[in-house]
């Protein structure tokens, strides 16, 4: 009996060798949660560089990198393992032999990003600047994030203050409906500057803020700070756009006092 365990652990010939590798990988893909992740990441990682026109050698070095922390992973699974096999106890040694294999994972995965920082930050940088060009330049993208943000950051209040702050869950949960349409208000002005136009909007955002208070849906500090939560966000936004373009403006005047210098 002992002569067929021991037959089984040994690889008979080259197709019986690949067959055990192959099931080392399905065991680790289908038990190991780490590894599966791993792999989701990889997928993504190799379908995102196909958009970033990467030379045959980036390729090769992010192909190289993804597979060395998968197989760092797997190593650090047959060494959970053998130690699981042999104690179950608390040992040192067992402690340093599975701390060595998750050090090597790390290793790797710290390997990973300086890979990717030299890889992607440049291209990805380029790409961003351009986004924010894009929006900061255009008023409708300006104000859809501007709302977005707004109700964001409606939705991370109500969710801090219902998980940490019992009193102010109760009393001063922010109108969301209040601050988007005081946000809106506010785009509105910065975007148009028309009196009329910001008049029949202040109409609409106190309507809605009326409605909420009669429907006793809201106290009148929830829609107060609802409001001012809407106003803030937009002028921080609007603010931080104002800065970019005067920071764009100042580089760009920059630029040519050097090329006329050059010149001269």
């Amino acid at each position: 009996m002992k002569k067929e365990e021991e037959h089984k652990m040994k690889n008979g010939n080259f197709l019986d060798a690949c067959q055990n590798a192959l099931d080392g990988i399905i065991y680790a893909i289908t038990t190991q949660s780490n590894i599966k992740k791993q792999l989701l990441i990889a997928v993504a990682v190799m379908l995102i560089s196909l958009f970033f026109d990467l030379s045959r050698a980036e390729f090769l070095c992010l192909m190289f990198t993804v597979v060395l922390i998968i197989v760092a992973e797997m190593f650090n699974t047959a060494v959970e393992t053998v130690v699981d096999l042999y104690t179950d106890l608390y040992h040192p040694k067992a402690k340093i032999a599975k701390d060595v294999g998750a050090g090597a994972v790390v290793i790797a995965a710290i390997n990973a990003i300086i890979v990717a920082y030299f890889l992607f930050f440049q291209k990805i940088s380029t790409i961003g600047l351009r986004m924010v060009d894009e929006v900061v330049n255009s008023p409708i993208h300006l104000a859809f994030v501007a709302v977005l943000l707004t109700v964001i950051v409606i939705v991370t209040l109500k969710a801090a203050a219902t998980k940490k702050h019992k009193f102010v869950k109760e009393n001063f949960m922010p109108s969301g409906q209040t601050a988007v349409a005081f946000a809106a208000l506010t785009i509105v002005w910065l975007t148009t500057r028309n009196v009329v136009i910001f008049t029949l909007a202040l109409v609409l955002a106190l309507l809605v803020a009326i409605n909420r208070y009669q429907t006793n849906k809201r106290t009148k500090a929830e829609i107060i700070i609802g409001a001012c939560v809407g106003v803030l966000v937009v002028i921080l936004l609007y603010g931080l756009a104002i800065l970019y373009l005067h920071i764009n403006s100042l580089a760009s005047i920059s630029e040519i006092f050097q090329n006329f210098q050059i010149r001269q």
